[in-house]
């Protein structure tokens, strides 16, 4: 069996997407252009940790990420191995993030804010949040875009106090999960509801579509491992321009 040793590129740990983020994608790129060959083994861990500079656990989390997608495949005691055929899984049954998605389908992605702002949760918002109404909320509105295309319009608010300098990110280039993860906040489960909904006109503006237009809309309410509510997001994708694939077993 052969075996692939070097990967090109680097990680820069001053880019917004998280360390494992990019290994995945400088593997998953080595693998695609052929560099990496089918069927051949990846070099050992201590390896590749010095060829990306980054540690053991970050490896692991990105070539874990790289199973999921079943471009690797983990054998015990012997290493990981580059899969004979690709498979892609467009819908996770993990939590992950727009741009997280996004990279693990190798497809770019940036973001246009159109709000960051904090003002009073309503009475809604703060049964949604378990919290009193009134309280601070940051606010943060983006449109999504994948290969430069205006894909979603993204809102998510959370309790200020979670992150109190968090209007001091720039979400245009900063992962929202990243900055959560940075301050201690790990979104742990979501509960997630998906629904047709139609763009009314601020939204299809925002999206270049025309009024009226379908979406495809998924409400989130995000929790901690102790199930504490950590945010509510609102994500409307354009109907045409997003699909999800998943699969179910009996």
């Amino acid at each position: 069996m052969s075996e692939s040793r070097e990967i090109a590129g680097g990680i820069m740990p001053g880019y917004p997407e998280p360390l494992w983020i990019q290994a995945a994608d400088l593997i998953r790129d080595e693998i695609d252009k052929g560099v990496l060959k089918r069927g051949a083994r990846l070099a050992p861990e201590r390896e590749l940790c010095e060829q990306l500079g980054i540690s053991r656990v970050t490896l692991r989390r990105a070539l874990r990420q790289l199973v999921e997608e079943g471009l690797l495949s983990a054998s015990h005691g012997r290493g990981w191995y580059i899969t004979q055929r690709t498979s892609k899984k467009e819908w996770p049954n993990r939590l992950e993030s727009f741009s997280e998605t996004a990279a693990r389908m190798g497809l770019r992605t940036h973001s246009a804010v159109v709000r960051a702002e904090s003002n009073p949760a309503s009475l809604d918002e703060a049964e949604q949040l378990s919290i009193a109404p009134g309280t601070a909320l940051f606010r943060l509105e983006r449109v999504r875009f994948l290969e430069g295309v205006p894909t979603a319009l993204d809102l998510t608010y959370l309790p200020l106090s979670l992150v109190p300098d968090i209007a001091e990110a720039d979400f245009a280039v900063n992962s929202l999960y990243a900055t959560l993860s940075a301050a201690g906040i790990e979104p742990a489960r979501a509960d997630s509801t998906i629904e047709a909904g139609k763009a009314d006109e601020r939204t299809a503006r925002l999206l270049r579509i025309a009024a009226g237009d379908p979406l495809l809309v998924m409400w989130q309410l995000a929790l901690s491992a102790q199930r504490e509510p950590l945010f509510v997001s609102s994500i409307q994708y354009v109907g045409e321009r997003y699909r999800l694939r998943t699969s179910f077993t009996r």
